[in-house]
């Protein structure tokens, strides 16, 4: 039993939605990504999804991407990327797929690990971050500080965050939620929202004031879930 990330499957079986234009690698990326699922992940395994899953609008559309991730092999957690606008209620969801794990101010218990996150977002940069902005920055805060205090109140020893956007800006300057990881004391951080060679970069990677940080986005792993633990 292993813990696998995968972030951006950008699925887009009822739009078209090609996602080229990040790079001849993307080119049939959907079955890149299945058939490399198939490979590597067993149903004992628990595979993370680091959002922006389906380019659909609503769950209508949405429905045979989710179909075939729900079929793969595996336990799926999933988190919101800035894409998934067909992600609805909490209710909702859980309702149409039970078997998956959807984080929204939760977490799932993974061992003695307390798998926790929510989207994340811009953090303060030179480029673009207005008032609206700063709202969002600080909500994703507090939906990652209740994420992590449900898991440490019911017992986790160890915390693992899942978020879409980056934990810091393209200067890969601290940020709120930096230092909430630090103040936390977790262990690794995981995320996507990065495509294409030259934006790989934008991302903090590697271990930094007790905390590891890894970008799980599709193309940087070369469309092959990564493994987190053993």
């Amino acid at each position: 039993m292993s813990l696998y990330a995968i972030g951006d499957l950008h699925f887009s079986t009822a739009v078209n939605k090609p996602m080229d234009v990040f790079g001849d690698n993307w080119d049939n990326h959907q079955e890149k990504i299945i058939n490399n699922w198939k490979e590597v992940i067993s149903d004992e395994d628990t595979v993370l999804v680091l959002g922006d899953t389906s380019w659909a609008i609503n769950m209508d559309e949405a429905k045979e991407d989710l179909d075939i991730i729900n079929n793969l092999p595996g336990k799926k957690v999933f988190i919101k990327g800035n894409h998934d606008y067909w992600w609805s209620s909490l209710n909702k969801l859980k309702k149409a797929y039970e078997e998956i794990s959807f984080l929204q101010n939760t977490y799932y218990k993974y061992e003695n690990i307390g798998i926790c996150g929510s989207r994340g977002w811009l953090c303060p940069n030179e480029v673009k971050f207005d008032e609206d902005d700063e709202k969002i920055y600080k909500r994703e805060q507090l939906r990652i500080k209740m994420s992590l205090d449900a898991a440490k109140k019911d017992g986790c020893e160890e915390f693992i965050v899942i978020t879409h956007y980056p934990p810091t800006n393209d200067k890969l300057q601290p940020s709120g939620f930096t230092e909430i990881y630090e103040e936390y004391n977790v262990k690794k951080v995981i995320y996507g929202h990065l495509h294409g060679r030259e934006f790989f970069d934008m991302g903090l990677k590697g271990e930094r004031n007790g905390v590891d940080y890894i970008l799980a986005s599709s193309d940087y792993i070369n469309f092959k879930p990564i493994k987190i633990i053993e």
